[in-house]
Formats: structure tokens, sequence, C-alpha cells
């Protein structure tokens, strides 16, 4: 098993099961003891954002917010800071606990010893 998981995740609402998808495996990775970076591109940058992933709603699927909030208490999250300021966004805007980074961070989390990438 990996030391470390990043996920990247570059849908939002628009690729429901796409975007669900990658905060379960997220979450599911951080509550067997994973350490996880998820990181929040392209549209999914809006889940970044408060009241978005509440209004989430995918059948059968876990509610988003919950899996969010198990990520800002037991992962890292991140919103890549090029795709945020394409929508506008700063750090006042999202959540809090949601980091800000951009290419170079990544890089950087990928490519430690130990770490497993997965790109939804």
């Amino acid at each position: 098993m990996p030391d470390t998981l990043v996920v990247k995740l570059t849908a939002g609402a628009e690729a429901p099961e796409k975007c669900a998808q990658a905060f379960t495996v997220a979450a599911i990775a951080c509550s067997s003891g994973v350490a996880v970076s998820l990181w929040l591109t392209g549209e999914a940058s809006w889940m970044a954002v408060p009241g978005r992933a509440e209004e989430f709603v995918l059948p059968h699927s876990a509610p988003l917010a919950e899996l969010r909030d198990a990520l800002l208490s037991m992962g890292t999250l991140t919103l890549c800071t090029q795709c945020a300021a394409r929508r506008g966004l700063t750090a006042g805007d999202v959540l809090p606990g949601v980091r800000l980074a951009g290419a170079a961070v990544f890089v950087s989390e990928v490519m430690a010893d130990g770490a497993q990438a997965l790109v939804y």
C-alpha cells in the first residue's frame, strides 16, 4: 500500500460520477489510514466553495459534503491556484482548511517516495 495517495480531480457537477468517485476513493483511503492529498482542478474547483458540495446530488453515492469534510479533517484538500484564478476564486472564497497551491507542489507530491497518484 502506498504511503501517500494523491488524487487529482478535474471534473465537478458536470460529470457527477467522476466527481463522486474521486471524493469517495480519497475519503476511503483516509479512513483506511493512508495519507491523502486531493487536488481540485478545472470544474472541480467549485467544490472548494462553501455550499457547492451540499448542492451536489448523485443517487447511490455518499453525500459529497460528508466526503469533503472527512478529507478536510483527515487529509489535505488543495485548490489549484491557476484554476481558482480562472474562476475568480481567492483564499477568502473557499472553505477553511482548503489549501491553494500550484503545479510545483503537485509535482513534488506525486514524485515523493511512496506516493501513488490517481487522476479523475
